[in-house]
């Protein structure tokens, strides 16, 4: 008896045999298209790892990540990397991040301790001029170091100025009534010497529960307006400066609600406060340059339903566009820890964020949300080729955009072990995707 794949013409059911495996791998590509690079295949350290990775403007063949206490390093657009040790010259980095200038210099920042107690009481900056291979000495935040210093952000105008905010506290975690936290700034011409170091919040946080959550910078391509924008008690909050940072508004502006408990509720996920993104749109001549975009997640839906949500002003703050849901699944899932860029040469605007719609556990993806006109709408894509874990603390993400080139970077936490992973996509391969 014949097999009914074969009944008939032979070389016709070949063809039409062909052309259905054809199709089956073609959506298979489509479903997983893109290419997951393991930088890393981690360490057993079960404590949160943050990543950073950044493209070099001047060169997109060259991109650099950061990981654990080492750095990651291509000059071929992601075909081979480069594990080399970061030199720090501390046994307490935390809170690291990442940040590249338009001439392709990349910084470093980093909290330190000055002492074996890991009191986080400074913010060190390290500077590679050839392309992340080796790294400059420490410099210092001129900070009072006889309190805590956290959750430190860089960002960088289009003349290499670098500005940074981050918070205060009397000492972290403290239960005292009178222990307060605020969130500070700072500018730096090249990241070694510092101007006098302000603090911009006008309210107090405490250093608990009500503290002064994880700020975060934005500036202008000219370095002359700064904006800040960090949460505190289910709310955000916005400052900003039009004299480079030297002056500020008087009063904290709440311009958006941040619905949920704090940490938020996620299962296995443990001290996640849905903290704000905050970016500027700097493409020269662009129609949106100087837009503000703020990204964060929160449970305005209920505890079962994390969302990402995205807000646009045009007016350097002035207002702000309603507040949008950027992930575009059914309600009932988490998504969260997002993470924002502006591909300063085509003005797109990229978010990475952790996704668990398509599970009914903690497994969870890495998804791309973009938008070509300026966070009017967005399309969704999945990044990671398989579901992955966090740890209870989750690493998190980061994000880079250059010229078309789009590099997000995340971290999976399986049987103990915590791995980096990464992706170097082109804008196109986005637009073909589902």
């Amino acid at each position: 008896m014949k097999h009914p794949i074969l009944k008939g013409d032979t070389s016709t059911c070949m063809k039409k045999y062909f052309i259905l495996i054809l199709f089956f791998c073609l959506s298979q590509q489509a479903e997983a298209q893109f290419k997951n690079i393991l930088l890393d295949p981690g360490s057993s350290d079960s404590l949160s790892i943050p990543v950073g990775i950044a493209i070099n403007p001047a060169n997109e063949q060259n991109i650099v990540a950061t990981a654990f206490d080492f750095v990651y390093h291509t000059i071929n657009g992601g075909l081979s990397w480069s594990k080399l040790k970061f030199i720090s010259q501390s046994q307490f980095m935390f809170d690291t991040e990442l940040t590249v200038d338009l001439k392709g210099n990349f910084y470093q920042s980093y909290v330190d301790a000055t002492d074996s107690v890991g009191s986080f009481d400074r913010i060190v900056i390290q500077q590679s001029t050839d392309e992340g291979t080796t790294w400059g000495e420490r410099t210092f935040m001129d900070a009072d170091i006889l309190k805590d210093q956290r959750h430190q952000q860089i960002a960088l105008d289009g003349k290499g100025n670098l500005y940074a905010s981050w918070t205060q506290f009397d000492s972290y975690g403290s239960d005292r009534q009178d222990c307060q936290s605020g969130v500070f700034f700072g500018k730096s011409s090249n990241g070694k010497r510092w101007s006098k170091i302000t603090q911009i919040s006008q309210m107090a946080g405490d250093c608990g529960m009500n503290m002064m959550n994880a700020s975060m910078p934005a500036v202008t391509s000219d370095g002359a307006k700064v904006f800040v924008a960090w949460s505190r008690m289910g709310k955000i909050f916005f400052d900003r400066s039009f004299d480079e940072g030297k002056t500020w508004l008087t009063n904290d502006l709440p311009i958006a609600e941040r619905a949920g408990s704090w940490p938020l509720e996620i299962p296995d996920i443990k001290q996640y406060s849905g903290i704000p993104v905050l970016v500027c749109d700097n493409v020269k001549k662009g129609r949106l340059n100087g837009a503000l975009y703020l990204v964060w997640a929160d449970q305005r839906n209920g505890v079962h339903d994390t969302d990402i949500w995205f807000m646009r002003s045009m007016n350097f703050g002035d207002s702000w566009t309603p507040p949008m849901r950027v992930n575009n699944d059914g309600k009932g899932k988490h998504q969260f820890l997002p993470q924002v860029t502006v591909d300063s040469k085509t003005g797109i605007l990229y978010i990475a964020y952790s996704d668990r719609r398509n599970y009914s556990d903690q497994q969870t993806d890495l998804y791309l949300a973009f938008s070509t006109d300026g966070g009017s709408s967005f399309k969704n894509v999945k990044i990671s080729e398989k579901p992955f874990q966090g740890n209870a603390f989750f690493s998190g993400s980061s994000i880079s955009a250059s010229n078309g080139v789009i590099t997000p970077i995340w971290t999976s936490n399986e049987n103990g072990r915590t791995s980096v992973w990464t992706a170097v996509i082109k804008h196109e391969e986005l637009d073909r995707s589902k």
